[in-house]
């Protein structure tokens, strides 16, 4: 298979950006997308070009960091599967490919495809845990009773892989599904019930400190988001946070 790729090049966060065209040829169908970005670097490094910079690291669905937008696209064209996950059987022999960073405020570029996503992890850093008893009087997790539908809600919160679909998605650069995927797994445990408002404001007091946009509840971040992270989590993150706000004047 032979493709042409329009992939976007910066060369740091202050440097103008540009598209730059590569052609690549004799692509098998079974490659993954980042093989196929793989070969192009090969080329681009054999006659003395800079290779492509571009965020990856397990290849298989699990950690997110192979973020790019794909012909306008999170991820790419398919649903609930992530850029490194993306075969090239996707696409039609002959295709031209866009290739660009997620584009949102929060996200700065670092380099070509890369873009800075601590902003997310400061988000984490300033609600997402629960405290621990360590004092040699520690409980079994086991121990304590869970309903199996609150388990199941809080597995699937918890499998937001924090890429950031859904900021660069969402026309305002909203980070609400993440928080909220982050607030739920938390919320619909019994470990996570002593900080639970207080965890929700922080959160998104945080998030809003660090340039992400606000929800419209378009749905977008939902449709793009590679593992299907609900747009219920986000109800129960406004709950919560509106609970803590009144609480407060109470």
């Amino acid at each position: 298979m032979n493709f042409t790729l329009k992939i976007w090049r910066q060369d740091g966060p202050k440097s103008p950006g540009r598209m730059v065209t590569y052609p690549v040829t004799g692509i098998s169908d079974e490659m993954s997308f980042l093989e196929m970005i793989d070969v192009l670097n090969d080329q681009l490094v054999r006659n003395g070009d800079e290779p492509v910079a571009f965020d990856h690291d397990c290849r298989e669905g699990i950690c997110g960091m192979c973020s790019m937008f794909i012909n306008g696209e999170a991820h790419g064209p398919n649903r609930l599967t992530t850029t490194c996950q993306l075969h090239m059987r996707s696409f039609k022999d002959g295709e031209t490919i866009y290739i660009e960073p997620w584009r949102a405020a929060a996200f700065p570029i670092i380099r070509d495809l890369v873009v800075d996503r601590s902003a997310m992890d400061r988000v984490m850093q300033s609600g997402g845990y629960v405290s621990v008893n360590t004092s040699g009087n520690t409980v079994d997790a086991n121990a304590l009773p869970i309903p199996k539908p609150a388990a199941d809600e809080a597995f699937q919160a918890a499998a937001c892989i924090g890429c950031g679909a859904c900021v660069a998605t969402c026309k305002n650069a909203s980070a609400m599904l993440f928080v909220s995927a982050k607030v739920s797994q938390l919320a619909l445990l019994p470990q996570g019930q002593p900080e639970r408002l207080n965890r929700a404001e922080s959160m998104v007091e945080q998030m809003d400190l660090e340039g992400f946009g606000n929800c419209t509840n378009t749905g977008a971040c939902e449709v793009e988001c590679p593992v299907g992270i609900s747009l219920d989590h986000i109800a129960r993150m406004n709950r919560d946070f509106l609970h803590a706000k009144v609480a407060k004047k109470g």
